[in-house]
């Protein structure tokens, strides 16, 4: 009995550091800070493009602070996690990555370094969810 107590004890302490980095937006995606000025929304079960714009104007809104005006850039468009290995994951940015091309396309996409949108719109995205009520998500 102890041995197990033990191994559950290891697993749970190792664990912990992962859960404790991780920012959850309203969407219940995980968000990481990548550097100084990029994050990863981490991607779920069926998330969407919208999902992952919900994601990160969330947390440019309540973790950055940022303007509602103020544009939010694909920095690394979706493709393996650097913060979750073997789960796909999107970056973000408040600045275009170098040389990217930032006009803006008329269909909502995370597969184009340097599209964007204002963080309101990111946000917007949040509350479109045609399913039962968001908390019943969890």
């Amino acid at each position: 009995m102890k041995i197990a107590t033990s191994v559950t004890l290891a697993v749970f302490l190792a664990v912990i550091p992962t859960w404790g980095s991780a920012w959850w937006a309203i969407n219940r995606l995980e968000v990481f800070p990548v550097s100084e000025t990029v994050w990863e929304v981490v991607a779920g079960v069926g998330t969407s493009a919208a999902d992952f714009w919900c994601g990160a104007g969330d947390f440019a809104q309540r973790v950055i602070g940022v303007p509602a005006v103020a544009r939010i850039y694909i920095w690394k468009p979706i493709g393996p996690s650097v913060t979750r290995p073997g789960r796909k994951a999107v970056q973000f940015s408040m600045s275009p990555p170098a040389g990217a091309d930032t006009s803006t396309g008329y269909s909502l996409t995370v597969k184009r370094a340097g599209d964007n949108l204002a963080r309101h719109t990111a946000v917007w995205y949040c509350y479109q969810y045609d399913g039962p009520a968001i908390w019943d998500r969890w």
